[in-house]
């Protein structure tokens, strides 16, 4: 009889673990998940400014002031970090 009790008693109190862990342990997932693709954004438009930066560059040639206004993405890149 008391092993029954106790059993249900344990039973009990592993349900009642799982049923209040449960919801935060997934809104715990989800948030890192939604922190990884937010990363994932982040790094993806550094890259695109890298890109523009370097295209910039490449297309001012010799022309102090055309390089020096490329430096808006490569600041723009440097300030996602």
């Amino acid at each position: 009889m008391y092993q029954r009790v106790f059993a249900i008693v344990c039973v009990s109190a592993v349900l009642f673990t799982t049923a209040c862990t449960g919801p935060s342990v997934r809104k715990a997932a989800r948030s890192q998940k939604q922190a990884a693709q937010a990363q994932s954004e982040v790094a993806h438009e550094r890259l695109e400014l890298v890109e523009k930066y370097q295209a910039c560059v490449a297309g001012a040639g010799e022309e102090l002031a055309e390089v020096e206004a490329c430096d808006v993405y490569l600041k723009s890149a440097e300030a996602l970090s």
